[in-house]
């Protein structure tokens, strides 16, 4: 899949040694244009619709999470590019797609461009789409603790759990439950029925899901109308339910 791309980096050298490197072994990549700071590459979004960011984060006056916070709801993939690997937390919570260290490997770029080449085609085959998971119907039960015993729900009822500490909260078709479990219990337990975990904080039933929207990792939208957002490190798990 061809990919739009910006390049952000306020090191001249740095910037023609990316896009050289795209040119030679991403030749999928067309530059778009490049900015050296958080003010030129926010004047190049209001012109341009990139499908990734190659963004480094030390930038003069700003750094490229100030950039992010001044554009919510991006559309575009982001590329980390930095010599700094303890921005690495950062940048997951950042909602990046992926994470390159100075100096750049190649066979790292080449990796890269490509799990952004597959989350962008995922993406465009679903777009306003009415989604239909490989998983249809769910059968089977799961037990939940109770202080008295354990209550026995219907799997297929079961929309999304959500994190709540070390507590989790199960919102079914009808009501909801709080249960002392973690997420990971029940993604654990839940996943060879059919649900993923779609960010640190949503297990997701994928027979309930009935739209997905693109944005800053993307977001899917339920049956019930309830709308989750999707971390970009999960992104590629949910969309190989619908290939």
């Amino acid at each position: 899949m061809n990919l739009t791309a910006i390049i952000v980096d306020d090191e001249t050298n740095n910037r023609d040694i990316l896009r050289n490197y795209l040119t030679k072994y991403c030749s999928s990549v067309t530059v778009l244009g490049e900015a050296a700071s958080v003010k030129e590459t926010l004047s190049l979004l209001e012109t341009h619709t990139p499908d990734v960011v190659f963004l480094d984060v030390e930038m003069p006056y700003g750094n490229a999470f100030d950039l992010l916070e001044q554009v919510p709801d991006r559309t575009f993939e982001i590329i980390f590019v930095t010599a700094y690997d303890h921005y690495a937390v950062d940048a997951l919570n950042a909602q990046a797609t992926y994470y390159l260290l100075k100096p750049i490997a190649i066979d790292d770029l080449i990796k890269a461009v490509e799990h952004v080449s597959y989350i962008k085609q995922r993406e465009t085959a679903l777009q306003d789409t009415i989604l239909k998971p490989k998983v249809s119907t769910v059968e089977g039960k799961i037990t939940i603790p109770q202080q008295d015993g354990f209550e026995v729900l219907e799997i297929s009822n079961i929309l999304y759990c959500e994190a709540d500490d070390n507590y989790t909260k199960i919102f079914l078709t009808k009501g909801q439950k709080l249960v002392s479990k973690t997420l990971k219990y029940f993604e654990e337990s839940l996943h060879p029925h059919g649900f993923v975990r779609i960010h640190k904080s949503y297990l997701v039933n994928v027979s309930g899901i009935t739209r997905y929207r693109k944005g800053k990792g993307g977001s899917v939208v339920l049956s019930s109308g309830k709308e989750l957002t999707v971390s970009s490190s999960k992104k590629g798990m949910l969309l190989d339910y619908f290939k």
